[in-house]
């Protein structure tokens, strides 16, 4: 089963909304990945750590999770992941990458 993406702009869209109705940021890149660049307010968990840190991801429960990397690969697995958790997850089409192209130009390519 396919799993769900969001593009840029429909995500843009959402983050300029409420603050209630927004999206939960997912950044399942490294690091040194999202200390050069990275959404604000975006939770920090690598991919290879989603595992061990599974209950760090229950405060997600009952919202929209928007998993997002640098191109949009990784992304997927964390996305297919939290939704095998039961877990209401998306993922960035074409990461932080496209949206710095698509939407945003302000925030750096790397």
């Amino acid at each position: 089963m396919p799993i769900p993406e969001i593009d840029p702009s429909t995500l843009a869209q959402q983050l300029s909304g409420p603050p209630e109705a927004r999206p939960v940021l997912l950044d399942v890149r490294f690091p040194q990945e999202n200390a050069y660049v990275a959404f604000p307010d975006s939770v920090l968990i690598p991919l290879p750590e989603l595992d061990e840190r599974h209950e760090e991801l229950e405060a997600f429960r009952g919202k929209r999770v928007v998993v997002y990397c640098h191109h949009g690969v990784r992304s997927l697995d964390g996305a297919a992941y939290l939704r095998a958790r039961g877990l209401d997850a998306v993922s960035l089409r074409g990461g932080i990458d496209l949206y710095s192209r698509a939407v945003d130009p302000s925030l750096p390519r790397y």
